[in-house]
């Protein structure tokens, strides 16, 4: 399947990429045919993504090994794990590549992917592996908008590992007491506002959360105004230029406008350092009516089980709506519905000593019985596979939901080097408008920053 260049990418959501602190592919010195490999991750037993970690060290290395070992082949696999930041993590790691070390296998979060292929850290997997990376049959059960995330320039540099979806979550308890439906689907930006207005006579402390400011980092984009952006038609760059005041954005900070100057969202959560887990509270304690968030916030933030703000009531109190356009048929691509989805992908160090090994531990990482393993026991996320998830999504309604319905609308952020800057100036943009600047000015104010970041005016476009 051809793949077109890849003007966005994806973010994370399912694990960031790994140290890589082993020499790459080191052999065992004395043992002839003896082969060792290395794989690595951003997560640590009994810590960060400590189920990855576990998944990793105890069920696929083994499991590896000994498939290699059936066919004749002495392979053995040692986990590096890590537990950092993923800004400290992505700092470590692209050292590491350009020193030429590492783990023969990387995760990398997706929007990153650009940046090191630009950066020569990444090359295309048929130039470090050969054939076989583009005739692997996991292809097969990766729908094309999904490989997308592994692709740059029309070549595939990785495997995706996942991807999620954003979509609007509601408090049906709050909505009941405003009269609304609890099959609520609003078509158009007008109708978030109506029930914001209803629940705020109700008494809702917060009606609206949407995520701005500087604070929330990265979150402020993903759910917020890169869909809202795409909900009004507009994308961040498009055919290779940047895009800077146009109406679509105007529209998206226009909303922003609205929801907090006129007092149907907080203003000071939106510039607090830990505001983004205090909205998360406070919709799980029934102060928030509204927020716009990605799956990990049902599986990760609200889960009855093991949620950092659970909610025991959560699959009869929480209620979930696709994003809508600014208007009906007036979002991107003509669509009535949006979203914007992120990823981890995994990858062979070009550095790997011995690279076809290291594609064989990495396609097995993403084969049917792994990822159904990984997923199993409360794990369940939406994996690259349509064949594992139509089996393990079958009891999870949301990511059933965000797999069919949500992923068709999605769109993806530029996997360039520049583009974590320019979500910086868009989030700033954001900022501005909560703290009273009109939307116009603010997408005025984010242009003059663009050209500066972009190289200039004649890189950017305002359609």
């Amino acid at each position: 399947m051809a793949l077109r260049k890849r003007s966005m990418g994806v973010v994370a959501v399912i694990t960031a990429a790994g140290l890589g602190l082993a020499a790459c592919g080191q052999s065992s010195g004395g043992e002839g045919d003896a082969i060792e490999l290395t794989i690595t991750q951003n997560s640590i037993q009994g810590g960060k993504n400590a189920n990855t970690a576990e998944h990793i060290a105890d069920w696929v290395i083994p499991q590896f090994e000994a498939a290699q070992k059936a066919k004749g082949k002495n392979v053995t696999v040692k986990f590096v794990p890590s537990g950092v930041d993923d800004e400290q993590y992505k700092t470590k790691l692209s050292l590491d590549l350009k020193s030429g070390k590492g783990a023969d296998v990387i995760d990398i979060d997706g929007i990153w992917a650009g940046e090191f292929a630009e950066a020569g850290y990444i090359k295309p997997l048929s130039e470090v592996v050969g054939p076989e990376a583009d005739s692997w049959d996991g292809w097969a059960q990766i729908p094309e908008a999904v490989q997308q995330m592994a692709a740059f320039n029309d070549k595939k540099y990785a495997l995706p590992v996942g991807t999620d979806g954003r979509v609007l979550y509601f408090n049906k308890t709050l909505f009941q007491k405003a009269g609304l439906a609890a099959d609520w689907q609003p078509t158009s930006w007008q109708e978030i506002l109506d029930a914001g207005a209803k629940l705020k006579s109700s008494g809702v402390p917060v009606p609206i959360q949407i995520n701005a400011g500087t604070a929330m980092g990265e979150a402020t984009s993903m759910q917020g105004v890169l869909p809202l952006l795409a909900g009004a038609g507009g994308e961040v760059q498009q055919d290779g230029k940047w895009t800077g005041a146009s109406q679509p954005l105007k529209d998206a900070l226009g909303l922003y406008q609205k929801i907090y100057g006129g007092g149907l969202g907080d203003p000071r959560l939106q510039q607090e350092a830990k505001g983004r887990d205090k909205s998360f509270q406070q919709f799980a304690e029934g102060k928030i009516g509204i927020l716009m968030e990605g799956d990990y916030f049902w599986r990760g933030v609200v889960n009855p089980q093991d949620g950092v703000a659970p909610m025991d009531d959560r699959d009869q109190a929480v209620g979930y709506a696709m994003i809508p356009a600014i208007e009906p048929g007036k979002g991107i691509r003509g669509q009535d519905f949006v979203s914007m989805s992120g990823g981890a992908l995994r990858t062979v160090n070009p550095n790997s000593k011995h690279p076809k090994e290291a594609f064989e531990l990495l396609a097995f990482t993403l084969s049917p019985e792994a990822l159904k393993e990984e997923t199993k026991d409360g794990n369940v996320r939406i994996t690259p596979r349509t064949d594992v998830n139509k089996e393990i999504l079958a009891g999870e309604p949301l990511l059933t939901y965000i797999s069919e319905k949500v992923l068709p609308v999605t769109a993806y952020r530029p996997p360039v080097a520049v583009y974590p800057q320019v979500s910086v100036a868009l989030q700033e943009a954001t900022a501005a408008v909560v703290g009273g600047t009109a939307s116009d000015q603010a997408a005025a104010d984010y242009q003059k920053k663009l050209e500066g970041i972009v190289g200039g005016a004649g890189n950017i476009t305002t359609p």
